[in-house]
């Protein structure tokens, strides 16, 4: 999966990439010419006194090394450019792709394990591509060309790395091969930290409510102890990598002098050869220690590359037509035709055989005991669920077949948890029509009745809004919910419940206002309270994820049984009537 990704998301910086090599190759050449140029310096300088030589010898050195080090500085500068827009890709793409997700994906998948995947997952993915454009690919370079230059220093010697360089792979791989796991129980255990955290800050009015203040912290103590266990079992694996690795280096050094020092004493080498030979040998060393460095990060970004390729790879349920129609010639219509809708797995629909019709300028509202798919039903029309049997119909085509975005122009959703954004009042109002003007605000908000309380904060439209609209009431927020969906003026205007948080008379007050501005729009109304509803055109009683009955309230009073028990359970009959 980790290849996959880097294949997919590398492409488009194929020449930056090229220029990493080059640079890596031209510093790591010259990088390995300077033990040779020291070598000689030795040699042919400090043995015979030229000091002429070693001042043109060292002169010449100079030079390499500032081209060393330009390479170096070039291949981190296009490396790190990469890496980053790597990342910026990566997270764009698994973003997209996630924004795409019905609600049963997002269910699916856990909105705590989306956010680590698009944040944390992609980080150590775009970690692993800078260092290794910095640091890996220098490495069989180096460890090549090392060997090259120390068998053309002195032969005799090259048995030691046929020992310093397996012991050094062997011992680190068999550590790396033991952290595999571990990274991939830390990544699971980082969503579970996410997730009670992020359900202790939603719900931590509840929280307090019912001091469990206690049990949430006792709760998140378990997660992060066990996120913590983890870390630790993998910094301890790391924590065996360098001492491994210094025990071979310094081994290895030993070795070279003392075989060497033999050889030099028996004239078979100089003693600038075998200071280019342990040079090299450090630097094939070396190499191997960046490549076991970056081999670290590998198990964990090759754990974090499966989980982002997991997202990539899954599809929505709620996919777009081949030829998605584009032009509609009806306004403000809904139809279902038999329609059922099940859960995967689940042993019995949610709902079944649901067939109405919602027409323009008539309201159509839905109710029923709770967990009669009232809600379900009404996330059929904008495609949030797919029907898995029938038909859901807007503007006369069915939704399966209309462009995405033809239909949610069409819709104006108010959800049954309204939810603001950080922003402004009006950032807020424009959300579904951008070119909204001031008047235009103001008077979907005097319809939601929103105006008087919009008026009192010192700013107006300009006033703040937190993240979640959690520094308004939840009665404000709902209305300022309502007021959003005026604002785009669409022709299908859907009402989750959305009055439930109103009292009584604002209610009324609302749905008076309501009526002339949504005069040529359907209007569908999911509501618990009989007031709510008792004025709309057409009423659909669920009972059981079935239709008990279809019409308006009085004639529902007479024909409708389970009606009548939904009344009589909030009003009496005689007054209903």
């Amino acid at each position: 999966m980790l290849s996959r990704l880097l294949r997919a998301h590398l492409r488009p910086y194929s020449a930056a990439l090229a220029l990493v090599v080059l640079f890596q190759l031209v510093g790591t050449i010259a990088s390995l010419y300077l033990p040779s140029l020291n070598a000689d310096i030795i040699d042919r300088g400090v043995a015979r006194g030229d000091t002429g030589y070693i001042l043109g010898t060292g002169g010449w050195m100079l030079a390499v090394s500032l081209l060393q080090i330009a390479c170096a500085i070039a291949a981190v500068y296009y490396g790190a450019k990469v890496a980053a827009g790597f990342g910026r890709d990566v997270r764009g793409a698994v973003f997209h792709r996630v924004i795409g997700f019905s609600t049963r994906e997002v269910t699916g998948l856990g909105a705590p394990s989306l956010i680590t995947r698009c944040t944390n997952d992609v980080q150590q993915v775009q970690m692993l591509v800078v260092m290794t454009c910095t640091m890996l690919v220098a490495a069989p370079i180096m460890g090549v060309g090392g060997i090259i230059m120390a068998l053309r220093e002195d032969v005799g010697l090259s048995w030691l790395m046929l020992v310093c360089v397996p012991a050094l792979l062997i011992s680190v791989g068999l550590i790396v091969w033991r952290m595999v796991p571990q990274f991939r129980l830390m990544q699971e255990r980082i969503d579970l930290v996410n997730q009670v955290l992020r359900e202790q800050l939603t719900g931590i009015r509840v929280v307090r409510a019912f001091v469990r203040e206690r049990e949430e912290t006792r709760r998140f103590a378990a997660a992060n102890e066990a996120l913590t266990d983890t870390a630790l079992r993998v910094g301890r694996l790391t924590a065996l990598i360098f001492p491994t690795v210094m025990l071979i280096f310094n081994a290895s050094m030993v070795a070279v002098l003392w075989f060497g020092a033999s050889r030099v004493d028996g004239g078979e080498m100089q003693v600038g050869g075998l200071i280019a030979f342990l040079s090299y040998l450090m630097q094939i060393l070396t190499a191997m220690m960046m490549a076991t460095f970056i081999s670290i990060m590998i198990p964990r970004a090759a754990v974090c590359a499966e989980r982002i390729v997991e997202v990539l790879d899954t599809d929505s349920s709620v996919r777009a037509a081949g030829r998605p129609v584009r032009e509609v010639h009806r306004r403000g219509e809904v139809e279902m035709r038999e329609v059922e809708f099940r859960y995967p797995g689940a042993a019995a629909p949610v709902l079944s055989g649901i067939t109405f019709q919602a027409l323009p300028g008539r309201t159509t509202a839905v109710i029923g005991s709770t967990g009669s798919g009232k809600t379900t039903l009404l996330s059929l029309i904008p495609r949030l669920f797919d029907a898995t049997a029938g038909t859901v119909s807007v503007d006369g085509v069915d939704v399966r077949e209309l462009d995405p975005q033809v239909l949610w122009t069409r819709i104006g959703l108010v959800p049954q948890k309204p939810y603001l954004f950080s922003g402004t009042v009006a950032s807020n109002l424009r959300y579904g029509n951008p070119a909204a003007t001031d008047e235009e605000l103001w008077e979907a908000l005097e319809v939601a009745q929103a105006r008087d309380f919009v008026e009192a904060m010192p700013e107006g439209l300009a006033a703040p809004i937190s993240q979640g609209g959690t520094n308004v009431s939840g009665g404000q927020r709902q209305r300022l919910s309502i007021a959003r969906a005026l604002v785009a003026r669409p022709e299908i205007y859907l009402f989750d419940d959305a009055f439930s948080a109103l009292d009584l008379a604002t209610d009324a007050r609302l749905r008076a206002a309501l009526r002339p501005y949504t005069a040529e729009a359907a209007v569908v109304i999911v509501g618990q309270r009989v007031s709510t509803i008792a004025d709309a055109d057409q009423i659909i009683v669920l009972d059981g994820g079935r239709i008990a009955g279809i019409g308006t309230h009085h004639q529902l009073l007479e024909t409708c049984p389970t009606y009548v028990e939904i009344v009589e359970s909030q009003l009496t009959a005689e007054s209903a009537a």
